[in-house]
């Protein structure tokens, strides 16, 4: 399960990705089930086409063996501020849904934010490249969006309405005040990691013995910080709240759950906006060193050797 966190989260993504394979000895690939949240669902769209996770570090640090679609694609991000928006609200009612308790504080505050003007052409894309007729073969690839009202959608699984996995990822990544809301299915919809940044508790009730979860934008046991900082580490405290409470569930029904998550020196990398790409090249150097050790403790704490 990939969290969402924005340019700067999807480059340590990458990193985390390679060092699952080359120190746990495990292609992400082989997952039963791949889950995205907004830029987790890019690098879950891609796993799910075949692309294996050095290739996809590859095309971030333009190394030889970085995957071409990849390539062209990272050689576009967003700006790191977003459009001035259009006066309308499209996620009212996420609002009335945070007061009725159905969804936390954060994502009511998201409902307030008007209807953005980003262009997701870049993301949808990446999924014509990647998915020329609709989908990835990976069985089960979902990319987490969510409804004006609060509720997640798993596009991708059984349940969810038909989309192209282009359309998908642009809602995935469909940050409220960003980038407008696309419609699926007759419906609009909004950035899955509006309502959770990984939406971990989607697999309560499958057949699943471990989750690894892979969360840029939550910090186990909290996150200091100093100056601009700060107002990131609210966002990254309300995220880190919701990641909690998912894995505890999930271990309360008996999964095992190898939580992967920045340490301090990738915030540090990182800084206050985690859309800015100016910082991707540092954030991908720093976690390049710092994503081996991540990935051998989480798997440590949970009792397995990686």
């Amino acid at each position: 399960m990939l969290g969402c966190g924005g340019t700067l989260g999807f480059a340590w993504t990458a990193a985390v990705l390679d060092a699952l394979h080359t120190r746990a000895g495990w292609d992400p690939r082989e997952a039963d089930v791949l889950v995205g949240t907004s830029a987790g669902a890019e690098a879950v769209a891609m796993l799910g086409a075949g692309i294996p996770a050095k290739a996809i570090l590859g095309a971030l640090a333009g190394t030889p063996d970085g995957d071409p679609i990849v390539a062209a694609h990272v050689r576009r991000v967003p700006n790191r501020f977003p459009p001035v928006p259009y006066p309308r609200w499209p996620a009212a009612k996420l609002v009335r849904a945070a007061l009725r308790r159905d969804v936390d504080a954060m994502a009511g505050l998201a409902g307030l934010l008007p209807r953005g003007r980003g262009d997701a052409g870049w993301l949808r894309e990446l999924g014509e490249a990647l998915a020329p007729d609709g989908w990835v073969p990976h069985p089960a690839t979902w990319l987490m969006a969510t409804d004006p009202a609060g509720g997640r959608v798993a596009l991708g699984s059984p349940d969810a309405p038909p989309a192209r996995l282009g359309e998908a990822i642009a809602a995935s990544w469909a940050i409220p005040g960003w980038f407008p809301p696309p419609v699926v299915g007759g419906r609009p919809l909004l950035d899955g990691g509006t309502v959770s940044p990984t939406s971990a508790d989607l697999l309560l009730g499958h057949d699943v013995g471990e989750v690894v979860l892979i969360a840029p934008m939550s910090s186990e046991g909290g996150a200091p910080a100093r100056g601009p900082a700060k107002l990131e580490r609210l966002l990254r405290t309300a995220m880190t709240r919701r990641v909690d409470d998912e894995a505890r569930r999930l271990r309360a029904a008996g999964v095992r759950v190898i939580r992967i998550e920045p340490g301090p020196a990738d915030l540090a990398a990182m800084g206050a906006n985690f859309m800015d790409g100016r910082r991707r090249e540092h954030v991908l150097a720093t976690a390049l060193r710092t994503a081996p050790g991540l990935v051998a403790g989480a798997f440590e704490r949970e009792g397995v050797r990686a």
